[in-house]
């Protein structure tokens, strides 16, 4: 039982100090998801992975973020949401010092995990903090567009700080980046964050959380898999029949549960329900976008990574400045044309994308990327501030937690689902590729061999002798196809994601109940 003192909002002397632990908090949670992708061709060379392989370098910070944020949600409920946090910066910076000191691509993966599993604890505990804080989800609103803005900038400066790094120190050197965050928000919350925990009695749902988190892995196995080896290899049709299983088990445990980890009573509400599912599609088509991008730079337009963070900065940076406007606007812009005005900017940037080429300049692809981080900035805080505004106060924690959770699916999904669109579209393009350049004969099936097994990075590593330009033109003219495909299957689930806010997410629906 939580005593009286746990459950009313904090005063106004520990408001501001919440806030900011808040932002610290979700800052240290993301900075490794574009620090990171910038530097994969590097991680990729460094250590022979392949495509797939460094797609779960992606896919292993992304998924123990989906698998686990409800559960971190519902222990900061009951055993208090600074226990969770302080875990969740203590296990950000453990994942990083195990990947810096990484000798393979599996170590790597490790500790992408554990930092994974501590973002999951970070995202729902800072959201819950702010929600506690700020009673009132009118003027809720506005910070959690500060909130998101903080998401942003770390996508933003994580690039920025990563390039400069792992061009003078070495690509392992990006793993330091969060520690001196994390354990300076560490030291600043042992002494400034107070304890809460929710208004009523919770418990730990373990079927639930066993069949999601096995419903999550299977599923991003499954698609990552079938990049891979196709649809009809007996791994991916058992992964995929796992994870159909798993997620109806999960409903049926969910429905019968006293204490369930994600109450489905949440989705009654279409405001919730239409968010929860734009969360899903946005962060897919994101994450899976600047995953195909970072490949794009490196593979293709052969750019360092310094050069590679400052396009990928130039999105986020977008985002960030207009995240904070997007939450003061929700008290004059209906939220559907807030979040379905981003995604319509989103789709438009990602079709305005089909044109570029190996040889397209910063101004060219720049304003593209400018245009799809200004239209992400409007979906991001109005996105969560409705799910969360959508039900009623008791709930607002799970809300956000569910919201943010399917969030981190469509996270886990983008890498797997564009990386194995990249790969199908640039292997079926290059053998035609290799002809039109006058590649035949032996060396064309060897190129066209490497690529099947360990993906377009393979080529690199191949004696090619005088024909290395002509063949690595080849390659990334078959990636540019493979990117193409991405870019449609984006830009489409995007522009329906727009039209489904617009249509479903009427007045009335995005208010509290």
């Amino acid at each position: 039982m939580t005593t009286t003192s746990t459950t009313l909002p904090a005063p106004p002397e520990r408001r501001t100090a919440t806030i900011v632990m808040a932002c610290l908090g979700v800052f240290v949670a993301y900075l490794p998801i574009t620090s990171v992708a910038v530097s994969l061709p590097a991680i990729g060379n460094a250590l022979g992975a392949s495509t797939a392989q460094l797609s779960w370098v992606q896919d292993a910070f992304v998924l123990p973020m989906a698998a686990f944020i409800l559960t971190a949600g519902v222990f900061g409920d009951v055993h208090g949401r600074r226990k969770v946090y302080l875990t969740g910066l203590a296990l950000s910076a453990l994942g990083a010092v195990v990947a810096l000191s990484a000798q393979s691509i599996a170590f790597v993966w490790v500790g992408q995990a554990l930092a994974g599993t501590g973002a999951a604890a970070l995202l729902p505990t800072t959201l819950a903090l702010i929600s506690h804080a700020v009673p009132d989800f009118r003027e809720r609103g506005k910070f959690i567009g500060i909130w998101a803005s903080s998401l942003m900038l770390a996508l933003t400066v994580g690039p920025m700080i990563a390039g400069p790094v792992a061009e003078n120190l070495g690509w392992r050197f990006i793993y330091v980046l969060p520690v001196p965050f994390a354990v300076a928000a560490f030291a600043i919350a042992l002494a400034a964050l107070p304890e809460s925990r929710a208004p009523h009695n919770r418990r730990l749902d373990w079927p639930g959380q066993v069949t999601a988190a096995v419903a999550v892995t299977a599923l991003v196995f499954g698609v990552i898999e079938a990049g891979v080896n196709g649809l009809g290899d007996a791994r991916v049709i058992v992964a995929l029949i796992i994870a159909v299983l798993s997620g109806a088990a999960f409903v049926a445990v969910e429905r019968r549960s006293d204490s369930p980890m994600l109450d489905l009573a949440l989705f009654r509400s279409r405001a919730f329900t239409v968010t929860t599912l734009i969360a899903m599609i946005s962060f897919l088509s994101l994450i899976g976008f600047i995953f195909v991008l970072s490949m794009y730079f490196g593979l293709v337009q052969q750019l360092g990574t310094i050069e590679a963070g400052w396009r990928l900065a130039l999105m986020n940076g977008a985002s960030m400045v207009v995240g904070a406007l997007a939450g003061k606007l929700m008290h004059r812009v209906q939220a559907r044309f807030l979040i379905g005005g981003g995604l319509a900017a989103v789709a438009a940037a990602q079709f305005a994308l089909l044109t570029i080429d190996a040889d397209t300049s910063f101004a060219a692809i720049g304003w593209r990327l400018v245009v799809l981080g200004l239209g992400m900035g409007f979906v991001m805080a109005p996105m969560t501030a409705t799910a969360v505004a959508a039900v009623p106060y008791r709930l607002a924690g799970m809300a956000a937690a569910g919201n943010n959770a399917f969030r981190q699916v469509g996270g886990a999904l983008g890498p797997a689902v564009l990386g194995a669109l990249l790969t199908a579209g640039a292997v079926s393009s290059l053998p035609r590729q290799l002809a039109d350049a006058g590649i035949d004969g032996e060396l064309r099936e060897r190129v066209v061999d490497a690529v099947d097994g360990e993906g377009l990075g393979a080529v690199a590593g191949l004696d090619l002798g005088a024909d290395t330009p002509t063949v690595m033109n080849a390659v990334g003219d078959a990636f540019l196809d493979g990117m193409q495909l991405c870019l449609i299957f984006s830009g489409v689930l995007t522009a329906a994601a727009a039209v489904l806010c617009l249509v479903m997410l009427k007045p009335g629906t995005d208010a509290a109940h």
